[in-house]
């Protein structure tokens, strides 16, 4: 029952928090916090109870659903691939729910569409069954739109719609390709799925790929699906953004590998020149964009759009090396691209403005913020014995037999990367100080200053010690990559 109590853990203090009386609202955030650790801790130490293997551990399925011919499952169960992302999730649950703590619209609705955001999530990396998979999948859509709707600025009610529009269309898409593999093996096990030989469809494989391929790309995002997602960035809250960049582009990637090359390896042998292509253009197309942006998160955001093409460019090599590689750049960008966020919006709440041209010189008012930034810039140019790096050169190794152009112009796009990171850092904590911030500080809050640490520390720990995750994840993807040998 540990996978059940860490995933809907979350959710049933959303529940408490709703029930609370309107007079106790101000403690609904100490709720949060308090189940977001309790999921963090229940994840740690099943992360470090796993036993290095290929199999899926934890396993809990009971019969749910008897319909048509078919036995929808509840089933969950990790495994070396998904167990790091159930751990990221938790960890960047915690962060979310701390730089909300001057949260005071509303309180217990925010909170309580926060802790149901971090349960959808959880939810998609644990599931065994593939319509529960999607089911998990579709409810992350309820809380981002009320975070952003209601508590977001700027053309909020466009963003949040453009959010929904985008993933409704892409889970159409893969809705398609999940009830067309279900019907052909008579069943929505994930598990039995991934050594299915499928035999006549009522669309060809390559199709159902392609649909499910694109259902996916749309939440990693890649060029020409990611116009949603700077909308996202630019106007929904801080956490939201932490949550957004950190995990939930991070199921696109996770359900490439979990459905798209698992159970049809044949047909990503077939469009590993595809990923190929759309990840060097992807990398390239966001780093050449990022340099034209005036505000800082829609800059973060479109640097995110050329991270996630090294994501797919990782998994065109269709070896382990490569798979290691664009998993490792998840988890990376995940802490890295949270932490930048985190910053962004701890600046923000003390300057009201994330107009580059409207910052500079900060790091005279607040150099542990500042210091914070200029780590995380840092970390996501790939400075060695960061996280950032282990992941990009693991991701060139692993591609480059295969795709050595695509390779060559994902490393020019890295170079391009570190252009726009030191540019940003210069406007923005560098430079001539500016009076209009003479009276700002790092205002030492608690609250503010522990994700930013913690975030910092597991960067550090994932550049010096990769191992910690290699291991568990490697017999997972050799797995995978026996399947692609058949």
């Amino acid at each position: 029952m540990e996978l059940t109590a860490l995933v809907f853990l979350p959710a049933a203090a959303a529940v408490l928090i709703l029930l609370l009386p309107q007079r106790y609202a101000k403690i609904s955030k100490w709720i949060a916090l308090a189940a977001a650790i309790a999921a963090l801790v229940l994840s740690v130490v099943l992360f470090f109870s796993f036993e290095h293997g290929a199999g899926y551990q934890f396993v809990e399925r009971y019969s749910w659903i008897q319909i048509a011919g078919f036995d929808i499952q509840y089933a969950l169960g990790v495994d070396g691939l998904s167990l790091p992302l159930v751990v990221l999730t938790t960890f960047l649950t915690v962060a979310a729910v701390l730089v909300s703590f001057r949260i005071n619209l509303r309180e217990r609705a925010y909170f309580a569409s926060l802790l149901v955001l971090a349960t959808s999530v959880l939810g998609v990396f644990t599931a065994l069954d593939f319509l529960m998979f999607f089911l998990f999948w579709e409810l992350e859509l309820f809380p981002m739109f009320l975070l952003i709707t209601i508590w977001g600025s700027g053309r909020r009610d466009y963003s949040a719609t453009k959010f929904v529009l985008y993933t409704l269309a892409g889970s159409a898409f893969m809705l398609v390709g999940i009830l067309t593999l279900a019907s052909s093996a008579g069943t929505f096990d994930l598990e039995i799925l991934a050594s299915s030989v499928f035999g006549s469809t009522m669309i060809p494989l390559s199709v159902v790929f392609a649909f499910l391929f694109v259902g996916f790309a749309v939440k990693l995002p890649i060029v020409p699906l990611h116009t949603w997602l700077p909308d996202a960035h630019s106007d929904a809250p801080t956490a939201v953004s932490v949550m957004l960049a950190g995990v939930l582009l991070k199921m696109g990637g996770y359900g490439i590998i979990r459905t798209c090359i698992t159970i049809l390896p044949d047909q990503a042998k077939d469009f590993d020149i595809v990923f190929a292509t759309i990840g060097a253009l992807s990398v390239l197309y966001g780093a050449f964009v990022t340099f034209r942006q005036t505000d800082v998160k829609r800059l973060i955001a479109y640097s995110s759009v050329s991270h996630m093409g090294l994501v797919l460019l990782g998994l065109s090599g269709l070896g382990v090396t490569g798979l290691a590689g664009a998993t490792y750049q998840m988890l990376a960008h995940g802490l890295i691209t949270g932490m930048l966020f985190v910053v962004i919006g701890l600046m923000y709440d003390r300057t009201h403005t994330r107009e580059i041209s409207q910052l500079g010189g900060l790091a005279r008012q607040m150099p542990l913020l500042a210091t914070g930034l200029v780590f995380a810039g840092f970390a996501s140019v790939g400075l060695p014995s960061l996280a950032g790096f282990i992941a990009e050169i693991t991701i060139f190794l692993g591609a480059f037999q295969a795709f050595e152009w695509a390779v060559i112009l994902a490393i020019f796009g890295a170079v391009l990367s570190a252009g726009y990171i030191l540019w940003t850092l210069q406007r923005v904590v560098f430079g001539p100080p500016k009076s209009e911030w003479d009276s700002l500080t790092d205002q030492n809050q608690w609250w503010e200053h522990v994700p930013v640490l913690g975030l910092a520390a597991l960067i550090v720990l994932l550049g010096v010690y990769p191992a910690i995750i290699t291991d568990m994840l490697n017999p997972t993807l050799e797995f995978v990559v026996a399947r692609l040998s058949i």
